[in-house]
């Protein structure tokens, strides 16, 4: 081997040695790919639970691209009152069918306030029931026109999904059109949640 061949050699060698990790690397970088826990972005001061699912980062963008939402330009929302946090992520769905409907919007929030909570607050207007085996709240109230919402139990509070159906004509969408598809949407999103 020439001379500039042993220089080639060891520069190749020195920097793949140099870029190799190192057993203790090794064992970090693992322990980090098994962990998905990380600091909420939001905390408040109120003594709840930290919440653990921000559905604008735990939710994969396929799946919501899947469903008609475009991840793309989704929009994070944070709500720290003191007293209680929630996360948010807002959706938008364009799905326009002349005459019937320009799509929908969907917001998604995180908090840390309790199921029972939630339902003192609102139990006039929800129906219980249940989301892939989990605790949930249907929220249809008839003086907020176009609006359909789940209500998810938590182990740090709630998960709530609330969706805006956009009429394309004068005038609110029939009460039956609020809510359909949003409990197979919700089934779908569920598993994403920290438990």
């Amino acid at each position: 081997m020439g001379r500039w061949g042993i220089v080639t050699f060891a520069t190749v060698a020195a920097v793949v040695t140099a870029c190799s990790p190192s057993a203790a690397e090794t064992a970090t970088s693992d322990e980090a790919a098994i962990s998905t826990t990380r600091t909420p972005r939001i905390t408040d001061d109120s003594g709840r639970p930290p919440v653990a699912f921000d559905p604008c980062y735990d939710i994969p963008d396929d799946v919501m691209n899947a469903a008609g939402y475009d991840a793309a330009k989704k929009e994070i929302a944070d709500y720290p009152m003191g007293t209680y946090t929630f996360l948010g992520c807002s959706y938008r769905k364009d799905d326009f069918v002349p005459g019937v409907r320009r799509g929908f919007n969907l917001s998604i929030l995180s908090g840390n306030v309790s199921f029972d909570e939630e339902l003192a607050k609102n139990g006039h207007i929800a129906t219980e029931t249940s989301i892939n085996g989990r605790r949930a709240l249907l929220e249809v109230d008839s003086s907020d026109r176009d609006a359909c919402a789940y209500a998810l139990e938590t182990d740090f509070g709630i998960a709530i999904f609330s969706r805006l159906y956009n009429a394309d004509h004068v005038g609110p969408a029939p009460q039956s059109e609020w809510c359909l598809g949003m409990k197979e949407l919700v089934i779908e999103i569920e598993p994403f949640i920290a438990k």
